[in-house]
């Protein structure tokens, strides 16, 4: 069954493309990794409600600062509905606000962007062995106040649970991951996202993540590179349903 979802979706097993994608991480993490900076936070809180087996929606706010909890620059606040297809794949559509501000405070005046974007997202998990393997396809219809933009995501994540089961989920996982953003206008590679942190599910609703993450973005004026402390609060409501 594993296989011909696979092939529907037109990705080769698992097993032939592993060692490359490992490759693949870590060349990216050492070129990630090349500058060094001040150590800043990014914060998340996720609410979802399950409607049902297949449907659920949800609410995310995100918090940026270029140091530790001061100088703030960066905020959203987004919503979106999402379908469990099988196990396996999961599709998302989401909208939201997104706000940059300028360096050299917390929220400094004027935005240097103002942005309202809509994304569909489809995730797909290959597990292999005790592992699991996450690939995440994101498209960004960006509505910015400097023009319409686009931009189109590619994350890929090694999943690996830690310790035994409590009550049908696994207490801790660790996960280290890779993004890389592109836009369809020149020069077309924009950013890279190195994260590494540990999930830890306390309760069957609420799961704590905790660790670390690079961002290096790209221009061809100037190349800017930042460390973040990422912390997250995910929650889960079920309908009495």
């Amino acid at each position: 069954m594993k296989n011909t979802l696979l092939a529907k979706l037109g990705i080769p097993p698992l097993s032939f493309r592993l060692p490359a994608y490992f490759l693949f991480v870590v060349l990216c993490t050492e070129t990630a990794l090349g500058q060094n900076q001040a150590l800043g936070s990014w914060s998340v809180l996720n609410v979802k409600y399950k409607l049902n087996e297949k449907w659920s929606v949800f609410a995310e706010a995100q918090l940026g600062s270029l140091r530790f909890y001061d100088d703030f620059y960066f905020h959203d606040l987004k919503g979106g509905v999402s379908y469990k297809i099988n196990a396996n794949v999961n599709a998302t559509l989401t909208a939201g606000d997104y706000d940059t501000f300028r360096e050299g405070g917390n929220f400094v005046l004027p935005r240097v962007n103002n942005e309202f974007r809509i994304w569909p997202q489809l995730i797909v998990l290959q597990p292999f062995r005790k592992f699991k393997v996450e690939h995440r396809y994101r498209a960004d219809f960006r509505f910015t106040s400097n023009g319409y933009r686009n931009r189109y995501r590619y994350r890929l994540s090694i999943i690996l649970p830690l310790g035994k089961e409590k009550s049908g989920y696994p207490h801790f996982q660790l996960c280290a991951g890779n993004e890389l953003f592109f836009t369809d206008k020149g020069p077309y590679f924009e950013r890279n996202r190195v994260l590494c942190f540990l999930n830890c599910k306390i309760s069957k609703n609420t799961a704590l993540l905790a660790g670390f993450m690079h961002q290096f973005d790209y221009k061809l004026t100037k190349q800017s590179s930042q460390d973040f402390l990422l912390l997250g609060v995910f929650t889960d409501i079920f309908s009495k349903k």
